[in-house]
């Protein structure tokens, strides 16, 4: 039983860093049906840039956020403006897996030249450091992973739903054409939110980089773990992303746990084909109208 309550505190505490990386994720989804491809690679590129911040300059890689996160804001709205904009909309959906993928690449191949494909972790005083309570470890990098996540989820759902900019976001999800009839600038809101997608990445990049050694391939993996976290919580669902990660990473905490850190990584699809046998639009998903 300490077994199983000790990892599903470590499932949870690692859930809050997965549900900022696939918040942003689903956010680009849901304003431009785009599958972004990217994400992973956007994460450890914000990973690095916080590695690159504390090596050399010292700053903690926490501190690092408003900087890096301002900095991928920045390339998310130029990938959209320069890769996926061109794209015509009829054709948008199919061409911009290869688009996101291409990107992908691209920022593999700049990370593996300017820093080697060598593991890199980010090793600071605290980074070890945990606290017992009631028997069980709370190690402090996860429970401050953890806080940052809600915190940036937090700001993330007042932006959504307490600002003119989250009400064009909203408004174009549910209908981009009725969105354009009623005025907003659709072309303005796509490239804002994948800003906003990627600044997530970064974010969780700052942290992810705390938490795991990291090089510029990571986000193969990385990215298989998103799109099953996106797919399983309802595609352009933020709610259900969140929702789908804190299930994923507690099952794969607990099958670590009591049974093989082998397995683990299998839990992710494992639950992914259950419930997708059962509900095809993931947990908080929508049928479309007309689908058979």
């Amino acid at each position: 039983m300490h077994a199983l309550i000790q990892g599903l505190i470590l499932g949870i505490l690692t859930g809050g860093v997965y549900a900022l990386m696939a918040s942003g994720q689903t956010l680009i989804f849901g304003i431009m049906k785009v599958v972004n491809l990217a994400q992973g690679a956007m994460v450890i590129l914000a990973a690095y840039f916080s590695y690159t911040l504390f090596a050399d300059f010292g700053v903690d890689p926490l501190l690092a956020i408003p900087l890096t996160t301002a900095v991928m804001f920045g390339l998310g709205v130029v990938i959209q403006l320069v890769f996926l904009r061109p794209l015509k909309r009829e054709d948008s959906a199919q061409l911009s897996l290869l688009v996101t993928f291409a990107v992908a690449l691209l920022l593999e191949g700049f990370m593996s030249v300017t820093w080697r494909t060598t593991y890199r972790s980010i090793n600071t005083d605290y980074a070890n450091a945990s606290w017992t309570l009631f028997g069980y470890q709370f190690t402090v990098v996860r429970m401050i992973a953890f806080v940052l996540s809600l915190v940036s989820l937090g700001l993330l759902f007042l932006l959504l739903n307490r600002t003119r900019f989250g009400r064009a976001v909203r408004a174009t999800v549910q209908n981009p054409m009725s969105a354009e009839l009623l005025g907003v600038e659709s072309k303005r809101v796509a490239a804002l939110g994948f800003g906003l997608g990627a600044a997530t990445a970064a974010a969780a990049g700052s942290v992810y980089g705390l938490l795991y050694p990291f090089n510029s391939g990571s986000h193969y993996d990385l990215i298989s773990e998103l799109l099953s976290i996106v797919v399983l919580g309802g595609m352009g669902s933020v709610g259900g992303a969140v929702i789908a990660a804190l299930i994923v990473s507690t099952s794969s905490a607990v099958v670590a746990t009591m049974f093989n850190p082998t397995w683990s990584s299998f839990t992710f699809f494992v639950i992914l084909i259950l419930v997708l046998l059962i509900r095809p639009q993931g947990l908080f998903g929508t049928v479309e109208r007309g689908a058979l």
